[in-house]
């Protein structure tokens, strides 16, 4: 179980690597004294409201981003729930935002019913990765194995892609299209090749 201070700690520690900014550069960004952002990210800090929302800021996310668990981070746009805006001669809609230093894949995946794998969890992939899926046709099941949402063509989802996932049409053949963003890989990971996600094959 994992305490507020934990929580916060491990959110604002991985978005900030997400980003690619060292700990100085976001405590100037968010107007702290480095010391106070180094301790809040070992968990030994008491932050204020004021300044988890000024770090909240520096980083581009709601504040809840910072304090919430991570597996609970998951959105759901129904199709006929959205607003459109007009621009001129088109309209256009906010699906998500993607942010970091790391890989973004873009992928066209057909989900069919195949009596040997459907609802088989897929492997997670990197710690931090989301998955960002928009279905064109069909309807399917998917997000994290332990809590996935159905979803009908219009409809829209981001859910962590680093645990058990799975993906399951509901309806025939249905085909979605899914960004993936992985952060980058860390200095003194080790890593230097990452698995394309849905691809196989390295880049």
């Amino acid at each position: 179980m994992f305490t507020g201070n934990s929580v916060v700690a491990r959110n604002v520690r991985l978005l900030r690597e997400q980003r690619g900014l060292s700990l100085a550069e976001l405590a100037r960004q968010a107007g702290l004294a480095k010391q106070t952002l180094s301790k809040l990210e070992q968990g030994t800090g008491n932050p204020t409201v004021d300044t988890l929302f000024s770090i909240a800021a520096a980083l581009g996310v709601p504040v809840t981003r910072l304090v919430a668990e991570r597996e609970q981070v998951m959105t759901v746009q129904r199709g006929d729930e959205v607003l459109w805006t007009q621009h001129g001669g088109y309209e256009s809609r906010a699906l998500d935002h993607v942010y970091g230093s790391g890989v973004i894949e873009n992928y066209l995946v057909r989900v069919g019913r195949d009596p040997h794998g459907a609802g088989k969890p897929s492997e997670p992939h990197p710690v931090g990765t989301l998955e960002h899926l928009y279905v064109i046709s069909g309807r399917v099941r998917v997000g994290p194995a332990d809590s996935p949402v159905e979803l009908s063509a219009g409809d829209f989802v981001r859910y962590p892609g680093d645990r058990p996932h799975v993906y399951e049409s509901l309806d025939g053949e249905s085909v979605v299209h899914i960004v993936v963003s992985v952060p980058r890989v860390q200095p003194g990971t080790g890593g230097t090749n990452i698995a394309r996600t849905h691809g196989g094959g390295q880049h």
